[in-house]
C-alpha cells in the first residue's frame, strides 16, 4: 500500500500557480518531485449545508497529495465518474484515502480522468 504524505506549504503555493484544473484539466508537473503526474479530481457533496467544491490533487509519482473544500463556484459543471455510485458504495470508497486515491488514479490511466468543466 502507498504510503501518501502531505504536500509541503510552498508546494500547495505552487499548485495555485498557472493555469487552473478547471481550464486545463489535464496532468501537470509536480512541484515536489517534478514528474508530469499530478492529477486532479472535483466533487461536489450532496449532503453539503452550503454550495461546496472538494478538490483532491496527488501526484501519482511520489504519493504527495492535498484535499480542500471550497465555495462552489456560481454555475461550474463538471463531469464526474463516480456519479453512478450509490451514497453507500461511495462512503465506503473514500473510507480509506489510499484505496481512495488509487481508485482515482485507476480511473485517470483507464481515461474516464481527467473531468470536462463548463461553466
Amino acid at each position: 500500500m502507498t504510503a501518501w504524505s502531505s504536500f509541503s506549504g510552498d508546494e500547495v503555493a505552487a499548485l495555485t500557480q498557472g493555469a487552473s484544473f478547471f481550464t486545463e484539466p489535464g496532468e501537470r508537473d509536480c512541484p515536489a518531485c517534478g514528474q508530469r503526474r499530478l492529477r486532479a479530481y472535483f466533487t461536489a457533496p450532496e449532503n453539503a449545508k452550503r454550495p461546496t467544491l472538494v478538490s483532491y490533487v496527488w501526484c501519482g509519482s511520489c504519493d504527495k497529495f492535498v484535499g480542500t473544500r471550497a465555495r462552489h463556484p456560481d454555475g461550474l459543471i463538471f463531469s464526474d465518474p463516480l456519479a453512478t455510485l450509490t451514497t453507500a458504495e461511495r462512503r465506503d470508497l473514500e473510507r480509506s484515502l489510499t484505496g481512495f486515491l488509487a481508485h482515482l488514479d485507476a480511473l485517470w490511466d483507464a481515461g474516464a480522468l481527467p473531468q470536462t468543466f463548463t461553466a
